[in-house]
């Protein structure tokens, strides 16, 4: 049978769990100690029971430079996710060039997926977004600024977006 392998790591945001396919490609992620919870936020097709893992190689790494303050290091990491509508799979991919530092409210995610009048299904890509960190949703804001929802809550979501603030250079 297939297995897909997993990983708990350590952040100061929390436990930092993920679960990537047989390829490395990261299939879920999100901050919670159990690995298990993400399984029902992945594709059916792309589900398969769990081998723990203590390292994860390039992903582990990519995810230790990030938080070592390399903030572009998870932006190469491959992820898998399905949707039965094209929308979602081509927000999601948006979602991934929003960089650091930089986040988009909602409004202005719509536009950049290519559908300005669609804040509401631009919301709903980053709701059913299973690739928390590496899709960074948390880069989306409302449109007054202020944090939104997020499904790792918003201590999580803003403990992030302070890691990616630009620094001033004395």
């Amino acid at each position: 049978m297939t297995t897909v392998d997993s990983s708990v790591l350590t952040t100061p945001a929390g436990p930092l769990s993920i679960v990537a396919g047989p390829d490395g490609a990261v299939r879920a992620a999100g901050f919670t100690d159990d690995p298990e919870a993400l399984l029902p936020l992945v594709h059916p097709t792309l589900r398969a029971p769990l081998r723990h893992r203590a390292d994860l190689g390039p992903v582990t790494a990519a995810v230790r430079s990030y938080l070592d303050g390399d903030l572009t290091a998870i932006d190469s990491v491959p992820v898998e996710q399905r949707t039965d509508g094209a929308f979602l799979a081509h927000a999601w991919q948006v979602l991934r060039d929003v960089k650091p530092g930089e986040p988009v409210t909602y409004t202005a995610f719509a536009g950049l997926a290519g559908r300005p009048p669609a804040v509401r299904a631009a919301a709903a890509a980053c709701a059913r977004n299973a690739v928390a960190l590496f899709v960074p949703c948390h880069r989306v804001l409302r449109t007054d600024g202020t944090l939104g929802g997020y499904r790792w809550g918003l201590d999580v979501k803003r403990w992030l977006l302070g890691h990616e603030r630009p620094t001033a250079v004395s």
